[in-house]
């Protein structure tokens, strides 16, 4: 069953665009309102929007925010390590009962991602303003609803494989960029009851976010993940079967 609204929470670490010209004059008020109002505008009354900061109390991930939430956001890059283990261990178990994660880009090297990925989460990079080509290998996924065969980012950072994560349970996007690297960047998961998409393009000195592509699959991404359930989580429990009636007459 499809709940409407989708209750969103867009998660930022918010350092990058204080202390940095360049990130601040792209996205002034911070990533996270940027995406958010992407969010508001083009899915309108079907969402709630929200967002959330390192640096506000409990990160702004309290217990009541969460119950709230249905599709949580991720965007971090230099303060993973400051974010507080138990909050880590509340956005996990949320995941397993059936919350739905979008990983964006730095995102990868998180403490959530890479708990429920389970891995080093590593990969190869280069900071090369150089284009990317994103090709939609998945076109019937609702992911890729409204794309093309391709699409480009004029600058981006590079990516490159190896990718240190289990195999994706869909893959979604591959990319390419001018100096050759390939790099798998829409990747879905689930875990327990959730699900998971990790979507590479994003980093904080170019205008990803601003892109109309981008937009596109960030609003399909949260369709996608929201896998609202009743049923509870499967947590623990030991059921060992009756045994079997004797067969008379033998």
């Amino acid at each position: 069953m499809i709940k409407t609204p989708i209750h969103i929470t867009v998660w930022n670490e918010f350092r990058h665009e204080q202390s940095n010209d360049l990130v601040k004059a792209i996205y002034p008020e911070g990533i996270h309102i940027a995406i958010a109002n992407t969010l508001g505008h083009r899915l309108g009354p079907t969402v709630t929007v929200r967002t959330a900061t390192l640096d506000e109390p409990e990160h702004g991930l309290s217990d009541e925010a969460m119950e709230q939430t249905d599709v949580l956001i991720w965007w971090g890059h230099i303060a993973h390590h400051e974010v507080s283990d138990d909050i880590v261990e509340k956005l996990h178990n949320r995941v397993l009962e059936g919350l739905g994660l979008v990983v964006l880009h730095s995102g990868h090297l998180s403490k959530i991602f890479t708990k429920l990925m389970g891995t080093g989460c590593h990969l190869r990079w280069r900071e090369a303003a150089e284009m990317e080509r994103i090709w939609c290998i998945h076109p019937g996924h609702p992911i890729t609803d409204g794309l093309g065969h391709y699409f480009e980012l004029p600058q981006t950072e590079a990516y490159g494989e190896l990718f240190d994560v289990p195999p994706p349970d869909e893959l979604i996007f591959i990319s390419w960029f001018e100096g050759g690297e390939v790099f798998r960047s829409g990747c879905c998961w689930i875990r327990g009851k959730g699900r998971i998409f990790y979507f590479r393009p994003g980093h904080e000195t170019y205008p990803i976010y601003h892109d109309a592509n981008v937009q596109r699959i960030l609003v399909n991404a949260v369709q996608y993940v929201n896998s609202p359930s009743t049923t509870p989580y499967f947590t623990s429990g030991r059921h060992v079967p009756d045994p079997p009636s004797p067969i008379h007459g033998h």
